[in-house]
């Protein structure tokens, strides 16, 4: 499975931005899909996730109520919806998949390349 994040860029701290990650084969239903981000000089971490088959979805303490993940089985696509943006959300947004839930990198078997989120103050 290939995987290919998009949608990144730069904005004002309040505002929006929908993140995409397209897959490039269908998406079964055991699949698990994530959002991880990487500041500069920091580790890259866990932020939402969701099971394909039951559209179950987690959240890092520190964007739920202000993220959503989602997924469109018909275009094999998830998306991030991110909303009341801040400054420490800036990072390079990683898109990843693999067949059981995690929220460390070990636990992803597929990455996308990653989009640019900058949050400006």
């Amino acid at each position: 499975v290939q995987l290919q994040a998009s949608g990144g860029g730069l904005v004002q701290a309040g505002d929006s931005l929908r993140l995409s990650c397209a897959a490039s084969t269908r998406i079964y239903s055991s699949y698990v899909m994530g959002w991880f981000r990487q500041a500069p000089g920091k580790e890259r971490q866990f932020v939402a996730a969701i099971r394909w088959g039951t559209t179950r979805t987690h959240y890092a303490d520190s964007v739920k109520d202000r993220f959503t993940v989602s997924r469109d089985s018909a275009s094999n696509t998830m998306y991030l919806q991110m909303n009341s943006l801040r400054p420490d959300d800036t990072a390079v947004y990683y898109c990843s998949g693999g067949t059981q839930y995690g929220t460390t990198p070990a636990d992803y078997r597929h990455w996308g390349q990653g989009t640019l989120v900058t949050v400006s103050s």
